[in-house]
């Protein structure tokens, strides 16, 4: 139940540059629409929705934001016919990674990510060489500085249907099954624990740790992908260092 937590770099994250450019307003809000025109306005039984709001909240988007993006799907967005794609693929030093997209021009996406891979040493595969490394999980961190003991969080968190609970310097990983991931929050919010994060995202298997030159070719790879329009997530099992994720 202990030890080195890697939730932070389970997914690769938005720079602050992209922030402060409003990119990832952008990219979720558009989701948010998407998933709302697909599925509906209400998050119960809408996954895609609820794994887009709970983007949203991972990186703060304003509440306006993500009300304008739900009443735009819901207005059935005239004339804009968007599809999500995955591409598969290995990075340098032969890391997964898998490209989570949304695009109305299917042939301009893949030249995009095609582009990237090819740049950076990678090589795009078919699908399914890299996607059964990954399973879909929801992560909760708490921060050590919450004060909560590891004995209180397990008997809070497993009771209301957690998987597992990872212990380390900085804090708590709670790792649930997405069916159980509202059961989880509200019973966190309910014994006022606070959260620094959560999402459901895509959990390696297995992580490889990567250094040096090969972090840097990784993480240059993960910043150009995070560029390109059409490109919502980038999932890998690289485990790179804090001074190269900065």
């Amino acid at each position: 139940m202990s030890g080195h937590s890697k939730w932070a770099n389970i997914k690769h994250k938005k720079s602050k540059a992209d922030a402060l450019r409003g990119k990832i307003t952008t990219k979720i809000s558009r989701e948010i629409t998407i998933a709302v025109r697909m599925g509906g306005a209400d998050p119960t039984g809408n996954m895609k929705l609820k794994l887009a709001l709970s983007k949203a909240k991972a990186n703060n988007i304003p509440k306006d934001n993500i009300q304008r993006a739900i009443q735009k799907g819901a207005g059935a967005l005239e004339g804009q016919s968007f599809e999500e794609i995955t591409y598969e693929g290995y990075g340098p030093a032969g890391v997964a990674m898998m490209v989570s997209c949304l695009t109305d021009n299917r042939n301009r996406t893949a030249a995009d990510v095609r582009h990237v891979f090819s740049k950076h040493g990678g090589n795009l595969g078919a699908s399914g060489c890299v996607s059964y490394m990954f399973k879909q999980k929801g992560i909760f961190a708490v921060s050590a500085e919450t004060g909560v003991s590891e004995d209180d969080l397990m008997m809070i968190a497993l009771d209301a249907g957690a998987e597992d609970i990872k212990s380390s310097e900085d804090g708590f990983e709670i790792i649930t099954d997405p069916a159980a991931y509202d059961d989880v929050e509200k019973a966190l919010a309910d014994n006022n624990i606070e959260v620094a994060m959560s999402e459901i995202t895509m959990v390696p298997d297995t992580m490889a740790e990567l250094s040096g030159e090969d972090a840097e070719k990784v993480q240059k790879m993960l910043d150009a992908l995070d560029d390109c329009d059409d490109v919502q997530d980038v999932y890998t099992n690289a485990d790179l260092p804090e001074d190269d994720e900065e």
